[in-house]
């Protein structure tokens, strides 16, 4: 999976979900199917543990959940640099409240043990964000597999697919409460894509650093500012001219031409990666 620029560089959001990931699984998520941590109807409607609220928002309960959790995390990190840090703090909260709300009702209604507890860790978060990646994210690249056709998205959706049938019925419940909670912020209910955090709240996130480094564009050409990708600085270069495909891809994305070959010329035609230098460059003028 390739989700742009390395690191979490103007990502800073994303950052502090992965790492209070990381913080909760570790002394909480390994042993979770011992501590029951995810949500349960006694629980939720018999005991009031609001406690397990928290735990259930970011302890992985398994290591395997923990890796893919993490990874698609780390991936779906594009779309803050493409909203920015303020409007991405706020799809997170949105689809992490609104997915909590849709698993205590399914709890009280199903009233089903085979799904007590859920699975516990951000799964609001991360299948609301299967939304956008399925909307905006576009596909640029096409290959086949034993006569299986495929796209460069696919290993995406496994990695998904993966981490929603984890735990049989017990995962799909989160997934699919995340996926509605991610079809409801597009659909702007309530206004909720106008709304913004104050810029000091969004600014906490950037002081989570550890345990990532602090040089994000280590080995990766880049201009001197990244800004200027909008307006194109000679490129000197021996490479031939990117694939027409590849520059209609990018402008079908609402990038002009001559930014669209710059990005895959320092890129070396990546699509994927040109992508979101591009998007990056889009939110640093913001």
């Amino acid at each position: 999976m390739n989700g742009g620029l390395p690191g979490f560089h103007n990502a800073p959001a994303s950052r502090a979900v992965v790492v209070a990931s990381a913080l909760f699984s570790v002394p909480f998520g390994f042993r979770g199917r011992f501590l029951d941590l995810g949500l349960s109807y006694q629980n939720v409607y018999e005991r009031l543990s609001i406690w397990r609220l928290i735990t259930s928002l970011f302890a992985f309960s398994s290591t395997p959940e923990l890796i893919f959790g993490a990874a698609l995390l780390y991936y779906f990190r594009v779309f803050e640099r493409q909203i920015g840090s303020n409007k991405y703090a706020v799809f997170i909260v949105f689809s992490t409240m609104v997915s909590v709300l849709l698993q205590i009702l399914a709890l009280g209604y199903l009233k089903d043990p085979s799904i007590n507890p859920l699975t516990s860790g951000p799964y609001g978060l991360i299948f609301a964000s299967y939304v956008p990646f399925f909307f905006d994210i576009p596909v640029s690249m096409r290959f086949r597999i034993f006569r299986l056709s495929l796209s460069d998205k696919s290993f995406v959706y496994l990695a998904g697919l993966q981490l929603l049938c984890s735990s049989g019925r017990r995962s799909v419940v989160p997934g699919v409460s995340g996926i509605i909670a991610g079809l409801l912020y597009r659909l702007n209910t309530f206004g909720i894509r106008r709304l913004k955090f104050p810029e000091f709240v969004t600014s906490l996130f950037s002081r989570v650093s550890w345990p990532f480094s602090s040089n994000p564009y280590q080995g990766l050409p880049t201009t001197e500012n990244d800004a200027n990708i909008s307006s194109p600085q000679p490129v000197h270069t021996a490479t031939q001219d990117p694939p027409e495909s590849s520059i209609a891809a990018l402008v079908s994305m609402g990038f002009d031409r001559s930014s669209a070959v710059q990005a895959l010329v320092l890129t070396n035609n990546d699509v994927n990666l040109a992508s979101n230098i591009l998007l990056e460059a889009q939110a640093l003028q913001q």
